[in-house]
């Protein structure tokens, strides 16, 4: 990916974004549309290690993604449970990203189920003021 694709994802999604994504269990994909951001490469989400979502990544981390003009690739990979010290940089920019809602209940934080799910995009097709990018 090129400094520039690198600049427009990290401008466009560095906030709380809402991005789509997609796995398939059996051959049968399924969709869902998640609160997200992207730093360096990856997008990241917080989410809970026993849902449908982390089951289909588990048995095959291959996922597609879209979002605000934007579609790509990637591999889900559970980065566990938000809490842990590996993930303070991450977890604080989640924290501060998405500081309207997330102690509204809705995640539980005490939970070790609450992990943050990185999509390492490996492709995508990306399009900002009239021009197309792909990586």
């Amino acid at each position: 990916m090129t400094e520039a694709i690198n600049t427009i994802l990290q401008n466009r999604f560095s906030k709380d974004s809402l991005i789509t994504i997609a796995t398939c269990q059996d051959n049968v994909p399924f969709c869902r549309t998640v609160d997200a951001i992207y730093d360096q490469g990856s997008f990241y989400v917080i989410t809970y290690a026993r849902s449908n979502k982390m089951k289909q990544i588990t048995l095959n981390p291959k996922v597609a993604i879209s979002g605000e003009w934007f579609t790509g690739h990637g591999r889900g990979i559970n980065r566990g449970y938000f809490g842990n010290p590996e993930n303070k940089i991450i977890a604080d920019q989640l924290r501060q990203a998405f500081s309207v809602w997330i102690d509204n209940g809705h995640n539980d934080f005490t939970d070790q189920n609450t992990i943050i799910l990185e999509i390492q995009l490996t492709d995508g097709v990306l399009f900002s003021k009239g021009k197309r990018y792909s990586f």
